[in-house]
């Protein structure tokens, strides 16, 4: 279980499958560097339909299991049936993962049972035997009519028993305050992690935006068009707008900070190192 009770501010990781034999070796190589961050979890995200079903299940296994650190599991509900996700939980708790970050997942053309991810996070309590925790998303899902619809969503989830939320990629704090104030409004108790993506190439951020439709503020967009063509200078602006969001949260006592770390240890070093004295930690 994911400990909020106390009064330090949590600091996770997520990972994603690799696609290669190569890269897997490479990042169980890693594994030891992820470590020495000290995480009170990493996540392991899952491909839309299942497709990463195998993957996912190993990796978070093994990092539980072999390398002591907490972790969750992500799973994703469309294009998948109800024996899908049943196949699932069950490699998820033979592999003694107690953790699920339960998504809807990118639009599949695949049959599926589940519509939303409430439907998902209703099935896996029912099923039992897990910590489920869920998504927010601090300007608003980008397929969302409007913020309100938002927080009747965030309010279900919570009513449904998640543990905690993780928010969506975000760059600006107001966006990330704003959703906390709108929350506590309606007695959504529950604790709240920051998703935090460093912007260490222009194009990977024009990607990641198109698929989240996160919003680039004009202090960002800024520092992508002055280093966009300077590989190395476009990665350290990126790390340090990302250190400056963290303080940002830091200060206003967020309940965690995840790190979208993209496998890459040297850019969550870095990151780690800015970032550990105001969490208490050391590397």
């Amino acid at each position: 279980m994911i400990d909020f009770n106390s009064k330090q501010t949590l600091f996770s990781l997520e990972l994603f499958p690799p696609k290669d034999t190569e890269s897997m070796v490479s990042i169980y190589a890693s594994m030891g560097r992820f470590k020495a961050f000290k995480p009170d979890y990493i996540s392991v995200t899952y491909g839309a339909g299942g497709s990463d079903n195998h993957e996912t299940v190993s990796i978070a296994s093994d990092i539980k299991n072999k390398f002591g650190i907490e972790s969750v599991a992500h799973l994703t509900c469309l294009g998948s049936t109800r024996e899908n996700i049943d196949s699932a939980l069950l490699a998820l708790k033979a592999g003694g993962i107690k953790n699920i970050l339960a998504l809807r997942g990118d639009k599949s053309s695949g049959n599926s049972d589940f519509k939303y991810a409430t439907d998902l996070i209703a099935h896996i309590k029912k099923y039992g035997g897990f910590d489920v925790c869920a998504a927010c998303y601090p300007e608003g899902h980008k397929e969302s009519l409007n913020k309100e619809r938002d927080f009747d969503i965030l309010k279900l989830k919570a009513d449904l028993g998640v543990t905690h939320f993780i928010s969506q990629l975000f760059f600006d704090t107001n966006d990330f305050e704003e959703m906390l104030e709108g929350m506590a409004k309606r007695n959504i108790n529950v604790p709240t992690e920051a998703g935090i993506m460093p912007v260490v190439s222009a194009k990977q951020i024009m990607k990641m935006v198109m698929l989240s439709g996160a919003r680039i503020p004009e202090k960002l967009e800024k520092c992508i068009k002055r280093f966009e063509s300077n590989k190395e200078a476009m990665k350290a602006a990126g790390i340090n707008y990302a250190v400056n969001l963290i303080t940002e949260l830091l200060a206003i006592n967020v309940a965690g900070i995840h790190l979208y770390a993209m496998n890459n240890p040297d850019t969550t070093e870095l990151i780690y190192k800015a970032i550990s004295p105001m969490l208490n930690k050391t590397i």
